[in-house]
């Protein structure tokens, strides 16, 4: 409406904010900008009165006509709303989705923006299919005054240790933001994960088992558990349907074990969950603090729902051979694919099924153990040609470095890849012979 004001409260509508995997910055037509920080002297009192009238005035927002008011997720547009109240105006209005529903949503004449890469419409409607499917929620929380809390709500997959340590120093961990160290693994390598979190760990943060969030009565490793059992687990760690979960692990590769927690909480449900880029090797590397000490959190309430088609079976892929539907990707080494390399576990050789794809997990990361960058993880794929519009499962050992694969497709705007939960552990059980490729001494007889 001609007479209604859109005011931006951005810190400038073309500044790359942080926002949710897939919106781009820019404005919605006819917006003004007035940055919240500009309500603000540098101390962080508010202006006076006078003050903010001449801003309102430089800024042509005539207060005797209506306002709504605008941001990234409707947090900082309440600047706008105290300020216009304490001149007088106390009837202003918010845009509650804000910029991160009208990138979704609106058509692309109506977004403006001085940026030259903005997305393709194609990518924009991926943003809005993640957003009706949880993997970000752009809502508005209640006390709508920390910035770091409209980061934690706008779950991007990977946030980096200084957001984390700025989450942690601005007092935030709780029930709104819960830390897991999601450490894990195999006997050979003779560490054990739990007494490493008694000894250190990051402040604030719980210890997540994946062994014990597992189906006992499985034969095989960390099965997935029940929606009960998983559940009842992160209920226990202070974790309800509102907490934004950030998991990291001890790794020296960086990232090891976490993208599996990661894609566990998405399975059950829960899109509010973020892996720590480079995990404690960087948090480390950076300087941040670690601590011994450890206070339980309170139980909550969670109810998990499982989307049970992200769950592949030996069946599943044994029917895949066959009809060659879906591309496949082994994340283990390419000399365990290959049966040139021993498998970590004794009753198993090494060895892959017919028509996988070798995408070794530690190929994701770089040399400092964080994610590659979009451009890095595109090229890794299509050397692998491995189509990213095309259905995706991944396997490797027993479900957890498959994850990995998981993570880069959704970080490439592909969220919906598949993982079989036995992996090679089950397969190399199961399968008859000629199902077993190997290029060593470990073909089975």
């Amino acid at each position: 409406s001609s007479h209604l004001h859109k005011l931006c409260c951005s810190m400038k509508a073309h500044l790359l904010c942080p926002r949710p995997t897939g919106v781009e910055p820019g404005h919605i037509p006819g917006s003004k900008c007035m940055p919240f920080f500009k309500f603000l002297h540098d101390d962080g009192m508010m202006l006076s009165m006078d003050e903010l009238k001449k801003f309102f005035e430089k800024s042509q927002v005539d207060l005797s006509k209506p306002i709504c008011r605008s941001c990234g997720s409707g947090v900082t547009a309440c600047h706008m709303v105290l300020a216009a109240h304490l001149c007088g105006a106390p009837g202003a209005s918010v845009y509650d989705g804000s910029w991160y529903e009208w990138f979704t949503k609106a058509p692309l004449e109506h977004i403006v923006t001085e940026v030259s890469n903005i997305r393709t419409c194609t990518v924009r409607v991926y943003a809005a299919h993640a957003l009706a499917h949880g993997t970000y929620v752009p809502l508005a929380l209640g006390a709508r005054t920390s910035l770091l809390l409209v980061m934690a709500a706008q779950t991007r997959a990977l946030v980096s240790a200084q957001w984390l340590a700025d989450a942690i120093r601005a007092n935030l961990v709780g029930p709104r933001l819960r830390i897991l160290d999601a450490s894990w693994y195999l006997p050979q390598t003779k560490r054990d994960a739990r007494a490493e979190f008694a000894q250190r760990h990051v402040p604030g943060s719980s210890f997540f088992d994946i062994d014990e969030c597992s189906d006992k009565s499985s034969g095989l490793d960390h099965m997935l558990p029940t929606c009960s059992h998983f559940s009842q687990y992160v209920g226990q760690l202070g974790i309800g349907e509102d907490t934004h979960v950030v998991v990291y692990d001890t790794s020296d590769f960086g990232s090891y074990s976490a993208p599996r927690v990661w894609w566990m909480f998405r399975l059950f449900g829960h899109g509010s969950v973020s892996v720590l880029d480079g995990g404690m090797r960087n948090w480390l590397t950076d300087g941040h603090p670690v601590t011994s000490e450890y206070s339980e959190p309170e139980r909550r309430e969670f109810r998990a729902t499982m989307n049970r088609a992200w769950v592949k079976s030996y069946e599943d892929v044994l029917e895949n051979i066959r009809t060659g539907q879906v591309q496949i990707v082994d994340a283990r080494s390419a000399g365990r694919f290959r049966g040139t390399e021993p498998e970590p576990r004794e009753d198993t050789l090494p060895g892959h099924f017919p028509g996988a794809i070798n995408m070794p997990f530690s190929s994701f990361m770089d040399a400092s153990g964080k994610e590659l960058a979009p451009e890095g993880l595109s090229k890794l794929f299509r050397d692998a040609g491995v189509n990213l519009e095309k259905p995706i499962w991944a396997t490797c050992g027993s479900g957890v470095t498959a994850c990995h694969v998981a993570l880069a497709a959704h970080l490439l705007g592909h969220p919906g890849v598949c993982v079989y939960n036995g992996s090679w552990s089950e397969w190399f059980k199961r399968a008859s012979p000629e199902h077993i490729i190997s290029e060593g001494e470990g073909r089975k007889v």
